[in-house]
């Protein structure tokens, strides 16, 4: 799987995968006489790959890309990516970002310390000027408009994966470790009109540790048109500072089922939940006095106070329950923004269906890009979701998209994605690398 960002993970185990997937994809014919063996009961379910799955097809793409966030602001930013470089499996990419939000990112995927068994993801990037959009209530009751921004300064990022694969990809263990450090610096309503500024507010930094396996039983590990697939992580996130001590259990299952020639039927399932070891600083004071703000000051306005407090209330139910997979963005419940629904616990259901307009291998090269288009693809899909912070109250409330998606399939392993969706909000556009759903 190649995007253009990576979380990174760290985990490390070696076997004798050439032999083992001869083993694997060894069939026994038999006479309906004779009683199949168990091997040959297990392979009936298990779909063929229709390609080799580490492909050194050479590819690149640059391009300039402008942003237009809701609540943190427009700009331009130039994104670049070099695939399979000098015939090798390894991959590279970057952005650099200018305009409301300053900064870029580095990456480089695919480096194959073991040929076909033990591969390498690693990358960094730092962000000098930043708003994050952060909604004023969890769950699934905010409104459009109810987010505060939060500015930070002079933030950075990066981490690391490293992943064993075995039987042409069908079995995946995987770790990472990813951390970050970031300042706060301001408060603003989603005007972008100043609430509080942070006094002598100290640099935080956070890590995660993730630990996964991944059963892929499709005929493709890229680009799947039949089969099932099937990813359990666990990612905890230790204290940092006053927050909380957690972890979180992903379970992401995606269903293929072939239409017609050469359309697909997919659908995913997602349960996420957020389980907390030890509680954060849940009292407010403390919270303010840490962040380096007051709620309180008389300078401020009634409503400016209020909204104050609800940016620290987010603080203190993360420290008291945790914060599982987060809905909306690009990959799940489409037409809203990115991170829109938090909560401890996330359930997601979303069905799509892919018509391939042609499934031909044809090069091409039109100068800030160059690859081997092997499909393109129309997507009707729909999606919904529910989060909260109490167990049993997830399915309450639910929110869901719809829209229409286009996609290129490259040889080199890329999918270019442009989805429209639709919901509660409004329309909502994006282009992004890789599939829905698969993080």
């Amino acid at each position: 799987m190649k995007t253009f960002f990576f979380i990174f993970l760290l985990f490390f185990t070696l076997a004798d995968g050439a032999s083992a997937a001869e083993e694997f994809s060894v069939t026994v014919t038999t006479s309906s006489a004779t009683a199949s063996s168990p091997a040959t009961d297990f392979s009936a379910y298990i779909a063929d790959r229709r390609k080799a799955q580490f492909e050194t097809s050479f590819g690149y793409a640059v391009f300039p890309m402008p942003y237009s966030l809701p609540g943190i602001g427009k700009g331009f930013a130039l994104v670049g990516g070099a695939m399979n470089i000098a015939n090798t499996y390894t991959d590279a990419y970057g952005i650099v970002y200018d305009g409301d939000v300053r900064g870029g990112a580095l990456g480089v995927a695919d480096i194959h310390i073991v040929p076909r068994k033990l591969i390498l993801d690693f990358g960094a990037g730092a962000v000098n000027k930043a708003s994050i959009q952060n909604f004023r209530l969890r769950g699934m009751n905010s409104g459009k408009d109810d987010y505060l921004l939060i500015g930070v300064d002079n933030s950075l990022f990066y981490g690391g994966r490293l992943t064993a694969t075995f039987f042409e990809r069908r079995f995946e263990m995987y770790g990472a470790w990813y951390g970050g450090a970031s300042k706060m610096k301001d408060i603003r309503d989603n005007n972008g009109n100043l609430i509080v500024e942070a006094q002598n507010a100290p640099r935080n930094s956070t890590h995660t540790g993730i630990l996964g396996v991944r059963m892929d039983l499709t005929d493709d590990y890229d680009d799947p048109r039949r089969g099932v697939r099937l990813d359990v992580s666990r990612s905890a996130s230790p204290p940092s500072g006053t927050g909380p001590d957690f972890y979180v259990m992903d379970y992401n299952f995606t269903g293929y089922v072939p239409m017609a020639t050469r359309n697909t039927l997919a659908f995913n399932f997602l349960r996420s939940d957020a389980v907390v070891t030890s509680m954060g600083e849940t009292d407010p004071a403390a919270i303010q006095a840490q962040q380096g703000i007051n709620c309180s000051d008389p300078a401020l306005t009634p409503q400016q106070q209020q909204f104050c407090l609800d940016s620290v209330n987010l603080t203190v139910a993360n420290n008291t329950y945790g914060t599982a997979t987060s809905l909306g963005g690009f990959n799940r419940l489409r037409s809203f923004s990115q991170g829109r629904f938090r909560g401890a616990h996330t359930l997601f259901y979303g069905t799509e269906f892919r018509w391939n307009l042609s499934d031909e291998a044809k090069p091409f090269d039109i100068f800030i890009m160059k690859d081997i288009r092997t499909s393109l693809q129309v997507a009707v899909f729909y999606e919904s979701g529910s989060t909260a912070d109490i167990s049993a109250d997830v399915g309450k409330t639910w929110r869901s998209s719809y829209g229409l998606g286009a996609r290129m399939i490259t040889a080199s392993g890329v999918v270019f994605r442009a989805d429209v969706a639709n919901g509660h909000d409004g329309t909502s556009t994006a282009i992004f690398i890789g599939y829905p759903w698969e993080i």
